[in-house]
This record gives C-alpha cells, sequence and structure tokens, in this order.
C-alpha cells in the first residue's frame, strides 16, 4: 500500500485548516476506438457477478466460522432516538451572510428560527426517505413493502425465483439479537443528556472498489463510537461518470446499499443525509471555523450538494470538523472497551509492553491464527501486523461534537483499508459483532443481487446443456483486470494465467470471465480449453 503516512508537518490528530487545492486535472485525449463500452450500471453489474461468484462461498465459509453470537453481549438494549425531516420547508428564505460580526447573531437567530420552525414540522417522512429516495424510485414493484436486509426477493426485479435467488446469492445471516447492539460509547453519550454526535466523511477518489471498502471502514467506525453517519452528497465517482448525457453520473451510497433499512433495522445506528445535517448543525450557528472560532456557515448557505462542484464543500467540511489524519498503513484503530479514561490508557500501556518485548512478526501468524477471545494483548500482538501505532479512540475524540474522515491524496490521506484490518476493539466480544454487521448487514441493494443472481443462474443453465454429466450446473469464474490496474507487474500473459490455473479448472468447462480487456483475443488460449462466455453474451440479462 503506497498510503502509509500523512505529512509530517501536519500531527496525526487534526486537520486544523482547508489543504491547498489540488493540481488542475490532466485533459483526456479522446478515444478513437468504435469498440461498444458497458455503461456505469453495466460495469457495476459485471464486478458483482464476479465477486459473487468468485469469493461468496469462501466468505460465508470463513465468516461463520470465526464469527459467533452476540447473545451473551453485556451491552444491554438501548432505544435509538428516532429522526425525521420535514420536504415542505420553505426554501423562499434565503439570506446572506454577512462578514460584520455585528450582523452575525442577528443572522444567527434568524437562521435558528428557520431550523426551528423545519425541525418543529417533523412529522411525514423518516430521514432515510431521504438518503434511499433514488433506490426506492427504482424499486416501484416493493416500495410499500417493509423490507429486510436478512431476506432476498427477486420478483420485482425480473426474477430469478426467489429460493434460486437465495440459494445462488445469500452468504449473510440473521441474527435478530445483532440489531440490538449499542455502542458503550453511544451509552455514556446518552447517560450523561450528551447532544448528537456525527460522523462524515469523503468517498475514498479510487475505482469503485476501493470507493466500498473506504465507506465499510466509515460505517463500522460510526457504530463502533455511536455517532450519527453522515452520507456524503450524490457525486461523481472515479470510472462511473461516463455517458453523461445518456445516464445517471451522480451517484450516492443508496444507489448501492440499504441504507434506510440499516439505519430502521439497528438500534444502535442512525444515517442522515448531508443535507439534514447542515440544516440541523450548520444553520444552526453549532459550526465553527477551528482556527478562528467564528461561526461558519455553508458556502452561499448551500444544505443540498447532491450533483454540485465539491470543492468548496470539502474545505468547509474540513475547516469546522475534527479531522483526524490517520493512515491504515502505519496505524491500528484502538476503541477502548468502555468510555473511561482507564481503558484508553490500558491500550496504551498494551503497546508499549509490545514494544518492550521486541515488537511484532506478524509473519508468525501465517497458519497460527490468535484465537478471537484470546487476551486483548494477543490479539493486538496479531493486529497491529508490522505497524507500531496506535490511533486510539480516545477522551478528545469521544467529545467531539463531529468528526470528519476526509479523502486527500497530496497528504496521503485516504481511508484506502479494509475494515478487519484497519480497526481493533478491546472488546473481543465488539470485534465480532463488526464483522457480522458488515457481513450481514452492508450488502447491496436486492435489485443488483437479483440481476447477480439472473446471470449465476443462466450460466447454471449453459454448464449442464453444454458440459455432460454436470446436473448441478457447476461453472467457473475469473476476474481478469488488466485496463487500469496500476500494478503492471501482475498483468500476466494469458498464456501464463491459463498455465497457472488450469489444474483447477477441468477441461471443456464453462468459463466466464469478467474484465476490462477490450481484445477478446488475448483470450485465445481459454477458448481452445473451455467453453468461454464473457459480458456481452449475457447484456440482456441485466435488463
Amino acid at each position: 500500500m503506497s498510503d502509509t503516512q500523512t505529512a509530517e508537518t501536519t500531527s496525526k490528530n487534526d486537520y486544523n485548516a482547508p489543504p491547498p487545492p489540488p493540481p488542475p486535472r490532466r485533459k483526456r485525449l479522446a478515444s478513437t476506438s468504435t469498440t461498444n463500452r458497458p455503461n456505469n450500471y453495466e460495469v457495476i453489474f459485471m464486478m458483482i457477478v464476479s465477486a459473487f461468484t468468485i469469493i461468496s462461498i469462501m466468505l460465508n465459509m470463513v465468516l461463520h466460522e470465526s464469527t459467533g453470537n452476540i447473545n451473551d453481549n453485556p451491552i444491554k438494549h438501548h432505544p435509538v432516538l428516532k429522526r425525521h425531516r420535514n420536504h415542505n420547508r420553505n426554501s423562499s428564505k434565503k439570506m446572506m451572510i454577512q462578514k460584520s460580526s455585528a450582523n452575525i447573531e442577528v443572522l444567527r437567530s434568524d437562521l435558528q428560527e428557520n431550523v426551528e420552525e423545519t425541525v418543529s414540522n417533523l412529522d411525514n417522512h423518516n430521514v432515510g426517505t431521504d438518503i434511499a429516495m433514488k433506490s426506492t424510485s427504482s424499486q416501484e414493484g416493493s416500495s410499500n413493502e417493509e423490507h429486510s436486509l436478512g431476506g432476498l426477493k427477486c420478483e420485482s426485479y425480473g426474477g430469478p425465483d426467489d429460493e434460486i435467488a437465495v440459494k445462488e446469492m445469500v452468504y449473510w445471516s440473521d441474527i435478530p439479537s445483532d440489531s440490538k447492539f449499542v455502542s458503550p460509547f453511544k451509552l455514556n453519550n446518552n447517560a450523561k443528556g450528551g447532544t448528537t454526535q456525527y460522523m462524515t466523511f469523503e468517498p475514498d477518489g479510487g475505482g469503485w472498489n476501493n470507493i466500498r471498502m473506504a465507506m465499510e471502514t466509515v460505517v463500522a467506525m460510526a457504530f463502533a463510537t455511536g455517532r450519527t453517519l453522515v452520507m456524503p452528497p450524490a457525486q461523481r465517482m472515479y470510472l462511473l461518470r461516463k455517458d453523461r448525457g445518456k445516464q445517471t453520473t451522480d451517484f450516492s451510497f443508496a444507489d448501492f446499499f440499504h441504507l434506510e433499512t440499516l439505519s430502521k433495522e439497528h438500534d444502535g445506528i442512525d444515517i442522515i443525509s448531508t443535507e439534514e445535517f447542515l440544516i440541523r448543525e450548520a444553520l444552526s450557528g453549532n459550526l465553527r471555523n477551528k482556527t478562528t472560532g467564528e461561526v461558519a456557515f455553508p458556502p452561499g448557505n448551500r444544505t443540498n450538494w447532491d450533483g454540485q462542484d465539491l470543492k468548496p464543500f470539502k474545505e468547509y467540511m474540513r475547516s469546522v470538523i475534527y479531522t483526524p489524519l490517520w493512515s491504515p498503513g502505519s496505524c491500528l484503530v484502538a476503541f477502548p472497551a468502555s468510555g473511561e479514561p482507564h481503558d484508553v490508557e490500558h491500550l496504551q500501556q498494551m503497546l508499549n509492553t509490545i514494544h518492550t518485548e521486541g515488537g511484532t512478526k506478524y509473519r508468525s501468524f501465517e497458519n497460527n491464527p490468535t484465537p478471537v477471545d484470546a487476551p486483548p494483548i494477543d490479539r493486538m500482538r496479531e493486529a497491529l501486523a508490522g505497524r507500531s501505532e496506535l490511533c486510539i479512540y480516545d477522551e478528545e475524540m469521544q467529545n467531539a461534537p463531529v468528526i470528519h474522515f476526509m479523502c486527500y491524496h497530496k497528504m496521503r490521506v485516504r481511508l484506502l483499508t479494509h475494515f478487519y484490518s484497519f480497526l481493533f476493539f478491546e472488546d473481543w466480544r465488539h470485534q465480532l459483532w463488526i464483522h457480522r454487521f458488515v457481513r450481514d448487514h452492508l450488502r447491496y441493494l436486492d435489485e443488483l443481487q437479483c440481476a447477480a443472481a439472473r446471470v449465476v443462474t443462466e450460466l447454471r443453465s449453459i454448464a449442464m446443456r453444454e458440459v455432460e454429466n454436470n446436473p448441478d450446473g457447476h461453472f467457473d469464474a475469473y476476474h481478469i483486470r488488466r485496463g487500469d490496474f496500476q500494478f503492471k507487474e501482475t498483468r500476466l500473459e494469458a498464456n501464463e494465467l491459463y498455465s497457472r490455473s488450469k489444474e483447477y479448472v477441468p477441461e471443456g468447462s464453462v468459463l466466464y470471465i469478467a474484465t476490462d480487456e477490450r481484445k477478446k483475443d488475448f483470450f485465445k488460449i481459454f477458448g481452445e480449453h473451455y467453453k468461454v462466455y464473457y459480458f456481452y453474451m449475457i447484456h440482456h440479462l441485466y435488463s
């Protein structure tokens, strides 16, 4: 991983000023290729098909083996404060923010009245409706049904049969008691009569898989800290912003994940939109510039940033919110078992002991994993994986009203990591719970799952017809990435790919290849040994 350190001149604990603007993007030369290119949704579907066909069985086996139930969790149930918002607020009351400090208080009072008017009429819509508006609009057949993350229904999305879809696609489990988990930090904050605490973030600037990884990490941290998660505005994402005149190019995470249901089904997390957050906190005058201490309002008083130029918005958020500069390559994020100061000290003492003993040799844990319920210091030795520092969720962070995680490549600040290799919990039961939470609940929309299920079902049918003695329709699948993969040493030629994999794939099998390689003759050797299928051959199944 290249992003291993933050800028030496900046503390890793907080980012105190907006960074300099990034260098201008280089203009891309217009392509002269006449090859048909899949649109953005097709790319997503192709990735999902590949991921589920190749990884889901292994993921299911590994995670089911290592993540038990939390029935014996000592943390008591605590109800979530339900949040609503009014979609009929009066949008005509716009104001210009005056620079004069004498006018700030008057303006703040007027804005407060608008916010109070907005909040006082909150009786029609759950805030999740705002987040999931796009996804529900495309699911007309099931929009009136109460959706459960534990199930999968494909009838409204063109099939396949629900029983087949569940058999092919469901890798997750439904453990009702898990939905009652509440972070000890949320319980402590509520017990003290504290106000709602938030976590905001910027999506990763890489491709979709990097974006998904970073998002999973932030969602897990929001749940672990008991903070209300603020989803970023809909925006263009790398490799998903082509054909701007033909289709959607601004995406929110609600276009891919069941965020509304996630918030409804779990007592320990609330999820709101950026617009809701700015109305409640920014326009109320609760956000102050970290350098001057003065109240700071969003640029132009804008609250809806969907599809907008996000540079001024990002600079604003970074300037008014506590912004840790955590680097997954150099530190392990550590959550104390409770919000008590002695637990924070205990984590640091464990790290000091590990250093005194000579540090960790992470390769010693290969084929020799530490038991999941081992003492915290033993689990920490393994989790450090060569890192020498802890990024502890300490008292300062616990007391911060809002925490913001930015993605800023120039400072090497991005959460390009898997949550399970970055987050450490002193209480092993919390560790297992967060693994189950992501596995069982942070999953793709039914519409996407069902599209992948149709492809898997079709490939099984093809395999049953074309391969003798194959009544179950077994087939194999490759994901061969070549186009934008920056690690050139991994770009193996087709002959070598075949040579390395032929012992695992029986001669004459049906083989599905998900790839961004545009020259299909590249895979000629595979066609000589297998019945090969590509994305364009099953394109009709995505309609």
